[in-house]
């Protein structure tokens, strides 16, 4: 039944959050019409005028029985303007209600006034005016246009945040979901443990036997448990909380975003629209008043009152008036709430212990990055503003040429001549100026907008962690550094011997290295095969193999190995954890010595990534990355298929090219698909924080095109990485749909939120494995031998050792040395004549023990392998010089 319900609720919101996203997609299709609307009323009304002035001009010489017919038949045209739009009736009905229509009504009453005219006001209003009234439609037109696609644009990328929105949510969900199941494993772990602790308790008075020693074994197996549960529910609380910040950034940066786009976007759009559309129409109508007052003093009454209706012209009040009627289209939506997933009361971001090195320098560089987008605002919106006036200028000084030529003019025969082709090549002229002022001031306006927007959502995420920092500072915390710093140190995973594959890693063929280190674990594995089940193995061994209990799963060393590089996983992880909002990521280049000395670790095997580099190597540790991709031989993508994956790329439908490059790139090996997904799942979720560190999916396709596809011989690289960065952005944007999920191509993932990796080394099976063991299977005399190996023990050297590093000790043929634990497969940790170090395991022998217990490597999935040998200082022994057996 409770689970029933938690489907209802999460059922219940996501209908809400649907319902919400629904609505505001109405709200944006109104607006649209709205301005079409607009646009439309508009270019209505100029073919309105052109039509009155041709008309007019055509009846001056009926004087003022034509005018009255005239002024008539507009008047009674209710339709013309309105059409069937509610919004239209409306606005024809109250003529008062925008400035433009009161101009048209004062026009009108004027007209009934007016009794003759002359035959050259006709020419005048027949020629120049009408001619003019065909450009400011022109331009009303191509404004609207154009703002209109501006908006469409604002509008995808806002509801893109929106999505975005919700998969950080459902983000949220999965990890707080695995926290809960991690959790519920710690508290059965922890019950099994204290059924075994009970059980212990009271058999203690119970003489030693071989049952109490197996029950011995059994509570340390279950203390190792609960310890490894541990480690797993703090590594999935630590997603959780990182997936939960995420999604309260990503909340607060949508509602900024939503507000930002009504309150401010959509006005300066409105104001997009009519820029220019009043001024014109009110030099137009100037222009008609002066040669109505040259014609007919008689009218200057009438024309006063046209003249007061010209000056009411209000683009401001105009567009407060048409915010007014449609309130409902324009008024901002509800703020997404945040919705707790199954009952997580923690409603806002957390700084915690292991988070405050990631919270602490974002909010800084969130800080710096405010400060430089608030100037580059500042000066877009200077030159913006410059823009306008000239544009304005511009509208202006077209109409006042045939303003002051019938203000100059003596008489009005004179108007005739006033029209050469000189004049005619010069409005040319200044008619392409003011078109490329139009562009400049529509592009300079994209780029005011798109600088408020990320402003609007830098400044809400800053806020947010603003906050979190001085909760966190005024709070006292539960864990001190030291114990932080001890923890940390509890999560370093255990280092392990160099791999020693055949193939090359840098400037090799990924596909073999990977088939190569599987192989390579796979004979590992067969090596360590108890005698008992290698060819010719006496029965004693056999036997005695048994005794000791020891399993080699051969089949887990076949389906480990690398499946994503070392070098590509280890540095996908620490760009995750460190560099997501490194500004420039991918594009500043890292120093090329220490590029030189990680490239160097991972060609030998080794991780340099889990120890020894700081968020300072992260241009190195991005070149590194790139340098592996850039160096493979073959490349990721073949030559073969260039032409083909570059013809998709020119597809102008998302959707048909999309598909195309996915069919396209189901002819590559499995291998190299995975790796493929893995990466650009990763470049896809790097993107996402554009905002703050500047590397949206353009930038990172430019950085990435020419590493992944180069341009084969022979070919122009110029001409052609256009298109190839095309094709890498519709990789980044869209690696879901491009790439088989993982249902269809297994393999392992990239995850958003990734935790420093953790001290255990057991898979999930294992953990399964022991906590389902309820009878221990080792015997007791196997028990007793492995319980040996906690205390120290004496140990014989059968070769001479020089120690290479100061970690390993120097020892004679015949020392005594004493050994405390294991290190490795290889090592052992211990002492010799007072002095402590690391000891070669294949330079003793333990007494009694002719069969030490084999070490075997932990394989979980290659996104959790245990740090190399080096970071602990070091190195696998030399093979042994030919001598006696040990």
């Amino acid at each position: 039944m409770a689970a029933h319900g938690k489907l209802r609720r999460e059922r219940g919101l996501q209908a809400e959050y649907e319902a919400q996203v629904k609505e505001m997609r109405w709200q944006l299709g109104e607006q649209l019409r709205c301005l079409e609307l607009q646009g439309e009323l508009r270019r209505e009304l100029l073919q309105e005028l052109a039509e009155f002035l041709r008309r007019r001009a055509e009846v001056e010489l009926e004087y003022s029985r034509g005018l009255d017919k005239l002024a008539e038949r507009f008047s009674g045209r209710g339709g013309r303007l309105g059409g069937s739009s509610r919004e239209h009736q409306s606005f024809r009905k109250e003529p008062s209600l925008l400035s433009p229509l009161h101009c048209w009504a004062v026009l009108l009453q004027q007209t009934r006034q007016q009794s003759r005219e002359s035959a050259t006001l006709g020419e005048v209003l027949a020629g120049p005016l009408a001619q003019r009234l065909s450009h400011i439609a022109e331009d009303v037109g191509r404004l609207v246009k154009k703002s209109k696609d501006l908006e469409q644009q604002l509008q995808e990328e806002l509801l893109e945040v929106v999505s975005e929105l919700q998969t950080a949510k459902k983000t949220y969900q999965l990890y707080h979901t695995e926290s809960m199941n991690a959790e519920a494993k710690l508290r059965e772990a922890e019950r099994q443990e204290e059924k075994r602790a009970g059980r212990s308790a009271t058999s203690a008075p119970a003489p030693a036997t071989d049952t109490g020693t197996l029950r011995k074994s059994s509570l340390k197996k279950g203390g190792r448990l609960v310890e490894k549960r541990q480690a797993k529910f703090l590594e999935h609380k630590l997603k959780c909380t990182k997936a939960r910040n995420e999604y309260l950034l990503s909340l607060a940066s949508v509602n900024a975003a939503v507000s930002n786009y009504y309150l401010h976007d959509v006005m300066d759009l409105m104001d997009c629209c009519d820029t220019g559309f009043h001024v014109a129409l009110a030099q137009l109508l100037r222009s008609y008043v002066v040669a109505e007052s040259r014609a007919q003093v008689s009218h200057m009454q009438g024309l006063g009152s046209l003249e007061e209706a010209v000056e009411a012209l209000d683009p401001s009040g105009d567009k407060a008036k048409v915010l007014e009627v449609h309130a409902v289209a324009f008024c901002p939506p509800q703020r997404f709430d945040y919705h707790p997933h199954e009952g997580d009361e923690v409603a806002e971001i957390r700084l915690e212990m292991e988070l405050r090195d990631e919270i602490l320098p974002r909010a800084q560089n969130i800080q710096s990055r405010l400060d430089r987008q608030t100037i580059e605002t500042e000066e877009v919106s200077k030159t913006l503003k410059a823009t306008l006036q000239v544009l304005l200028e511009a509208v202006a000084a077209e109409d006042g040429d045939a303003l002051d030529s019938l203000q100059a003019s003596p008489s009005t025969e004179s108007l005739k001549s006033t029209s050469s082709d000189a004049g005619a090549r010069q409005a040319g002229r200044r008619r392409g100026q003011q078109q490329e002022t139009e562009t400049f001031y529509i592009t300079k306006l994209q780029e005011y907008l798109s600088g408020r927007s990320v402003l609007a959502k830098l400044q809400a995420k800053h806020e947010k962690l603003q906050e979190a920092i001085q909760r966190g500072d005024k709070d006292e915390q539960d864990v001190s550094w030291a114990q932080y710093t001890q923890r940390k140190q509890q999560k370093s995973r255990r280092p392990r011997p160099s791999s020693q594959y055949n193939q090359k890693l840098f400037g090799g063929d990924m596909e073999k290295f990977i088939q190569a280190s599987t192989e390579s674990l796979r004979q590992e594995c067969v090596s360590r095969k108890p005698r008992s089940e290698q060819k010719g193995a006496p029965l004693g061994v056999r036997g005695h193999e048994a005794r000791e209990g020891r399993r080699v799963n051969v089949s887990g060393f076949e389906s480990s190995g690398q499946p994503v590089p070392l070098v590509v996983e280890s540095c996908i992880r620490f760009i995750n954890l460190n560099g997501l909002q490194h500004e420039g990521i991918f594009r500043v280049s890292g120093a090329q010595p220490r590029v030189s000395e990680i490239r160097d670790a991972f060609e030998r095997g080794e991780d340099p990534l889990v120890e020894g580099c700081t968020p300072h190597d992260l241009d190195a540790v991005a070149g590194v990355l790139k340098l592996y991709f850039r160096s493979l031989d073959p490349p990721l993508f073949p030559p073969d298929l260039f032409g083909e994956l570059l013809a998709s790329a020119e597809l102008e439908a998302v959707a048909e090219r999309v598909e195309h490059v996915g069919r396209l790139l189901t002819q590559l090996p499995a291998p190299t698909l995975v790796v493929l997904r893995y990466l650009f799942t990763f470049l896809n979720h790097l993107a996402q924080y554009s905002d703050e560190n500047m590397m949206d999916p353009y930038n990172l396709a430019v950085c990435f095109g020419p590493t992944l596809l180069p341009v084969p011989a022979g070919q122009d690289p110029v001409a052609l990485q256009g298109r190839v960065n095309q094709l890498v952005q519709t990789l980044i944007v869209q690696p879901s749909r491009v790439f088989p999920p993982v249902a269809v191509l297994p393999g392992p993932t990239y995850e958003k939120c990734m935790a420093p990796p953790s001290s255990g080394c057991l898979g999930d099976a294992q953990l399964e494995g022991l906590a389902g063991d309820n009878e221990p299977e080792l015997e007791a005399g196997t028990m007793a031998q492995e319980d040996d190996l906690e205390g120290v023990m004496e140990a014989v050297a059968c070769f001479a050792y020089t120690g290479r590093t100061a970690q390993e000790l120097s020892f004679q043929r015949g020392d005594v040395l004493r050994l405390h634990e294991r290190a490795s497969g290889d090592w052992w940790r211990g002492e010799c004549a007072g002095a402590r170090g690391l000891i070669p395991h294949k330079y003793i022998t333990l007494p009694g023990r002719p069969w030490p217990r084999p070490w075997t490597p932990c394989l979980r999935s290659s996104w959790e392998r245990p740090p190399p040998a080096k970071a602990l200082g070091w190195r696998p022994p030399a093979p042994l010089a030919p001598g006696p057996a040990a």
